[in-house]
Formats: C-alpha cells, sequence, structure tokens
C-alpha cells in the first residue's frame, strides 16, 4: 500500500469547510486500479474498493459514510440531508448540513467545488462534456440557498488542453450554446479540436455570476503517475473530489 497522497484545494474557502481530491497513491487495489481506486462500478475488487474507502475515512476523520451517487453524465442535483442516505443517480450533490459529505468520482471528467463565502452550503458536480452541454454547473447553482456572486468554486483535476482531442461536431454543441466557448477549442495536428473543459467550466460559471473560480491546470492523461486517466487506460480506476461542511463539535 503507497502512502495516501491527496490534493487540498488552493481557494479561500470558509473555515468550516473541508475538501480534499484525491489522486490514485494509497490504497490496496492492484493491477490497472493501482492503488487507490474509489469507484465500486469499475470492476475492480469489491473488497478492495471498500477498504479503500474505509482508509479515507480513517486518514480524512470523518464520521460518516460519503454521499456515493451513481453517476449519469447529465444535470441532476440532489439535496443531502440528514434523512436522505440512499444512492442517487445524479452528477452533483448540495448539502447546508454539517458532516453530510459531498462527493464525485472522475478519471478525465472535471469535479468542480462549490461554498458559500460564508459556509453554510457546499456542493460538488461531476462535469464531464455531456454534464457541461447539459447544464450541471447552471443546476447545481442554481439549487444552492444563495447567490451566486457570493459562491467560491474550484476545478479539480481533469484532462488537459493538450490530451483532450475531440471533433468539430462537439465544439459547434458548445458555440451554438454560447458563441464565448469557441475560445476553449484550438486546432489538433490530426485534424480534430484539442478541448479545454477548464476554460468552458470557467466560461459558465463566470456567465452565471460566479467571480471567484480556482484550481484547474492538471491533466489527468500526462501525469499517469498521479492520476487514473479513462481515456488513457480505458477501464481504470477513479479518483474522489469531496467537500463538507465541519461539524463545531
Amino acid at each position: 500500500m503507497q502512502s495516501l497522497d491527496w490534493i487540498q484545494p488552493n481557494w479561500p474557502a470558509p473555515k468550516n469547510v473541508a475538501s480534499i481530491s484525491t489522486t490514485r497513491h494509497g490504497g490496496i487495489s492492484n493491477g490497472k486500479y493501482s492503488n487507490f481506486n474509489l469507484g465500486n462500478h469499475v470492476d475492480d475488487d469489491e473488497l478492495c474498493v471498500k477498504r479503500n474507502r474505509q482508509i479515507l475515512r480513517e486518514q480524512l476523520g470523518i464520521k460518516h459514510e460519503p454521499n456515493w451517487i451513481d453517476q449519469q453524465h447529465g444535470n441532476n442535483i440532489v439535496q443531502l440531508t440528514e434523512s436522505n442516505n440512499a444512492t442517487y443517480q445524479a452528477d452533483a450533490t448540495y448539502t447546508t448540513e454539517q458532516d453530510k459529505v459531498c462527493v464525485v468520482l472522475t478519471a478525465d471528467c472535471l469535479p468542480v467545488l462549490f461554498s458559500d463565502q460564508e459556509g453554510s452550503c457546499v456542493a460538488v458536480a461531476h462535469a464531464g462534456w455531456r454534464g457541461l452541454l447539459k447544464g450541471v454547473l447552471e443546476s447545481t447553482l442554481g439549487a444552492l440557498p444563495a447567490p451566486n456572486n457570493q459562491i467560491l468554486c474550484w476545478l479539480g483535476p481533469a484532462i488537459g488542453p493538450k490530451n483532450f482531442e475531440v471533433g468539430e461536431d462537439l465544439k459547434d454543441l458548445f458555440v451554438s450554446k454560447d458563441q464565448i466557448h469557441g475560445v476553449a477549442f484550438k486546432p489538433s495536428s490530426t485534424g480534430k479540436c484539442l478541448a479545454d473543459i477548464y476554460q468552458l467550466a470557467k466560461n459558465i460559471l463566470i456567465n452565471s455570476g460566479v467571480e471567484n473560480v480556482y484550481g484547474g491546470g492538471c491533466c489527468t492523461y500526462s501525469e499517469t503517475d498521479r492520476f487514473y486517466s479513462y481515456r488513457r487506460d480505458g477501464n481504470t480506476g477513479r479518483m474522489a473530489t469531496m467537500i463538507w461542511i465541519k461539524s463545531l463539535i
């Protein structure tokens, strides 16, 4: 088992808000899932995933199991409360309660954290290109009980702009949604496009009135030793990006 390694988001979140993004280091998974796979839907050994999740809780001192969701590449968002502990089909969760851990799993798609400036509400969204087109970031902002200009966002590790090759048809879909998205696409050597998923997310958030966006700059595809990448490896593990309001007790 490698030593546990995670990314501490560099953003001015309130002191009562905790957040991390894991890497592939730590845990007991083997082979292509080595080492800290937290996804239980990728054919990894079920007991390894269960132990990895236990290690995560122990290292972070989390009181309750994070609220894992069945991600759909859509725009559905679920509110986490004391009474709802089921697994939901959704791509974002938010909460106003303490110790309810919002989490998404990724391996190239973009995880986005949200917190208001007072630390009274937090959220996380799974924002791949499908989710971005379907409005998952707008849906998350719309669900939070705070004005958009009081929301802070952090963009977690995703595939970088030098490795995210897509077709012209995808560029056209984004540009038809908003012409500003044209700046997020560059020609590739193969005649296709290189897409900047970080820029696409920033465009959406800023146009929605979010004034403070942080993070970006990682590349899950090229940073082989640190991150899982579905596009690079096919069947592989998943990292977790998490946020919660810490208990005062």
